[in-house]
């Protein structure tokens, strides 16, 4: 399940300029947690989204983000978080930070952590974990310096670098697919989607580093295919697409490997024609 407003975004038609240049825009359903309930319905898994419609032409809210923010958002979500708790539901945390929705910075910092430790997953991007400890740096110390007892699985997304991933036992990084970005704008939330359809079944994945890094490279596929489409929600992908990538991605290394075989016998020969 997932809470909060569902919006429109408005996307640029063209990559790369600001608003003010942007010739014009496609309007695109979106919202952090609606993409997130999509997308894992999208991969064949069951969702639900609990939220409200604006009374804008668009029937749309004007942010993803009121739930930390105002009240009677603020309240009515924690009573949710504390109701599926006690259902023995999963609860993953991304606080998908927009700092303009916040009167400071401080603010939103402590809201933020406020219900931090509640959460049995966490994903959090490069971006949020330094504002978050107030660092410039997102190393591993960073990262498990917001760890909490209660917690399952940390998760840093990092772009073009893939995501680390921590858990009571282990930690490492799996790297991202290369793709032609068009737009960003619900990446995070398809990796989110990925990770929850595949946790909801089986929560012993995050015990099991194999499996777990299989499931990671599948939500960094489902996070890349997000960016090759404008708009949130229209470019979230279906399963089939990201087992394609990832399938395409393996073919291509294999394809690579007696390239790399004859480019390390020429070295080596030149090098014994030396003594």
């Amino acid at each position: 399940m997932a809470g909060t407003p569902m919006l429109i975004d408005f996307v640029p038609t063209v990559s790369g300029v600001s608003l003010a240049e942007a010739p014009g825009f496609i309007k695109a359903p979106g919202g952090a947690a609606a993409n997130v309930a999509i997308a894992v319905a999208r991969l064949g898994g069951n969702a639900a989204f609990v939220g409200k419609l604006g009374d804008d032409e668009l029937r749309g809210s004007t942010t993803d983000q009121l739930v930390l923010t105002v009240e009677p958002c603020r309240t009515a979500h924690l009573t949710a978080m504390k109701e599926a708790k006690a259902a023995g539901a999963l609860l993953s945390y991304d606080p998908n930070l927009r700092l303009p929705l916040w009167p400071s910075a401080e603010k939103a910092r402590e809201q933020i952590m406020s219900i931090w430790d509640q959460a049995d997953v966490i994903k959090v991007s490069d971006d949020e974990l330094q504002f978050l400890r107030g660092s410039n740096r997102a190393d591993d110390a960073t990262a498990m310096s917001l760890w909490h007892p209660n917690l399952n699985l940390l998760l840093v997304t990092l772009g073009d670098h893939g995501c680390r991933y921590y858990t009571k036992n282990v930690k490492g990084n799996v790297e991202a697919f290369k793709v032609k970005k068009v737009d960003t704008t619900g990446a995070g939330d398809s990796f989110v989607g990925a990770l929850l359809h595949k946790l909801i079944d089986d929560n012993s994945i995050v015990e099991d580093e194999p499996r777990l890094r299989k499931v990671l490279k599948f939500a960094n596929a489902c996070g890349a295919i997000a960016t090759i489409k404008k708009g949130a929600i229209p470019a979230l992908p279906t399963a089939s697409e990201a087992l394609e990538l990832i399938n395409n991605a393996r073919s291509e290394q294999v394809s690579r490997a007696p390239i790399c075989r004859d480019i390390f016998r020429k070295i080596c020969t030149k090098i014994l024609k030396l003594f």
